[in-house]
């Protein structure tokens, strides 16, 4: 795991928080990753599981934001793949099915939090740089 300098935080413009954005729909995920990025986060996307576990194995991110609905996998499989890569990246699942209880199901394996589709973007963000200062200072 490459160690961070400084110990800046979130809000810091020195390095970007690094985003794995997980999720198959492809549309959502692009526009997604775009309002992220111009809101100076570092997004790497993905539109599968296999394709999130494979990008993990290139680099290391501050932060996943996964979907529990995949087409290749069940999200809290990749979850449980994603823990055993990187015991401490911060994940958060996004659910688009009514699927609280899966979600909380993440949440025991050690996401962070949980946010229901369609989220508000802000509502994200916030999530995104909380989960990054709870792995940062954790």
């Amino acid at each position: 795991m490459k160690e961070k300098k400084g110990g800046h935080d979130a809000d810091s413009e020195k390095e970007p928080i690094r985003v794995l954005l997980v999720d198959d729909e492809k549309e959502y995920l692009h526009v997604l990753s775009n309002r992220l990025g111009k809101r100076g986060l570092s997004v790497v996307k993905a539109s599968s599981g296999q394709e999130g576990i494979q990008a993990l194995r290139k680099q290391d991110f501050d932060v996943a934001v996964l979907d529990l609905k995949l087409e290749d996998m069940d999200g809290i499989e990749v979850l449980k793949v994603f823990k055993r890569m990187d015991p401490n990246l911060a994940v958060v699942m996004l659910t688009g099915h009514g699927s609280a209880e899966a979600a909380r199901d993440g949440i025991a394996l050690g996401a962070v939090g949980y946010l229901s589709k369609p989220c508000e973007l802000q509502e994200l963000l916030s999530k995104i740089k909380e989960a990054y200062r709870g792995r940062t200072t954790g």
